[in-house]
């Protein structure tokens, strides 16, 4: 499906008329910092929720309904990922932080790790249940980053339990190959440890690379892991409130369903309907937002290259978001204040942890040139 020229056509006027919180936050800026999408969702999407919406389906939501959404996303996983689940194990939640705070509150009791630079509700949800968050930096490798397996060891030493591993890594776009990941289990089972998989981006992989779920790396880590994902960022719905979480193992099951029935409840009902539609039906136009985003991503390295000078840049493997090195660019520890002044609104790197100084992250799932005009209204601040 090619999408190129309906996106392209998207205006900033359009995107600021429709009122999202990217586009509303910060008045007169290109909204560039949330992890959204500025090209709406699948056409297939959008007519069964009007179809929903004509039947008046508001009630409470039924039995027959949650599976469905189970059974749509083991065909998803399937096919996409040839993970094997079964559908029972597939359970709604209204996002992926309820998930972790669940997995907080009724399943670990340590300290949660969190690999920095980090999506950055993780650094701040842990302390909303009473725990320590360590913070461990990823470290570069040539123009990777990778996980410090030393530091990682250390952190469960000092009293950590639960990984926080977030793959596609938002914000700076790691896909983690399946050697790396049996290396990070490796540490975790070595030290008694849990791991929340956040792969809510795993849609979002371009080619060249492959998302592997983490918990079907080996009987130990589906034993050690639970998993959330949802169609909020690939077929941009998060407003919609339903994701799921994925108990790989008897155990965690049994605890699920003796403890979580009020974050299951917690899922929408329009927002189930549009994730079985979204995994049943709309991978065509997933298909045609990859094209998109991946000619944005390489777009944006050559606008970065002659336009930002000074300023790195390693695109992304998954994800639509761009981690900017503006240590070099003279704009201090925190770039957005001065950023936002030339009318652009990013995420600070600081918000995703020490690691993040000098940073900020940038939005690029949004027309190519509205993506150009953010480039050079960032151009006009650096020295």
């Amino acid at each position: 499906m090619d999408l190129t020229r309906a996106f392209d056509a998207i205006t900033i006027e359009q995107l600021t008329a429709a009122g999202s919180t990217k586009w509303s936050r910060d008045p007169g800026t290109i909204g560039a910092w949330i992890a959204e999408m500025d090209f709406g969702t699948a056409p297939v999407v959008t007519e069964a929720l009007h179809e929903h919406v004509r039947s008046a389906a508001f009630g409470y939501t039924p039995t027959s309904a949650k599976q469905d959404l189970s059974r749509a996303f083991a065909g998803f996983a399937e096919r996409h990922y040839g993970w094997q689940i079964d559908p029972a194990r597939v359970r709604p939640a209204p996002d992926v932080l309820a998930v972790l705070g669940a997995m907080i509150d009724h399943f670990t009791t340590g300290k949660v790790i969190v690999p920095t630079p980090a999506y950055m509700p993780f650094l701040t949800l842990p302390g909303v249940h009473d725990r320590e968050v360590i913070q461990v930096p990823l470290v570069r490798e040539g123009q990777r980053w990778v996980y410090d397996l030393d530091a990682l060891a250390a952190a469960f030493d000092d009293g950590g339990e639960l990984l926080v591993l977030c793959n596609p890594h938002n914000p700076v776009g790691r896909v983690l190959e399946r050697e790396e990941l049996l290396a990070i289990a490796d540490v975790v089972e070595s030290k008694g440890g849990r791991v929340f998989s956040d792969e809510i981006h795993a849609p979002l992989v371009f080619q060249g690379h492959t998302h592997v779920p983490y918990a079907t790396l080996d009987e130990r880590t589906a034993a050690h892991t639970i998993t959330a994902t949802s169609c909020s960022k690939g077929f941009n719905i998060p407003g919609l409130k339903c994701a799921q979480a994925i108990l790989s193992n008897e155990a965690d099951a049994a605890r699920w369903a003796q403890r979580c029935g009020a974050v299951e409840d917690g899922a929408s009902r329009p927002g189930i309907v549009a994730n079985v539609t979204a995994y049943d039906h709309g991978e065509p136009w997933l298909e045609g937002v990859l094209v998109y985003l991946d000619r944005n991503r390489r777009a944006l390295q050559e606008l970065v290259s002659t336009r930002l000078p000074g300023v790195g840049y390693t695109p992304p493997e998954g994800t639509y978001l761009a981690l900017l090195d503006l240590r070099e660019a003279g704009l201090g520890q925190d770039p957005t204040d001065r950023l936002r002044s030339a009318g652009v609104s990013l995420t600070s790197g600081l918000a995703c942890g020490e690691a993040g100084a000098g940073h900020a992250r940038l939005t690029f799932a949004t027309p190519l040139p509205i993506l150009t005009e953010i480039v050079e209204r960032i151009a006009r601040v650096l020295p």
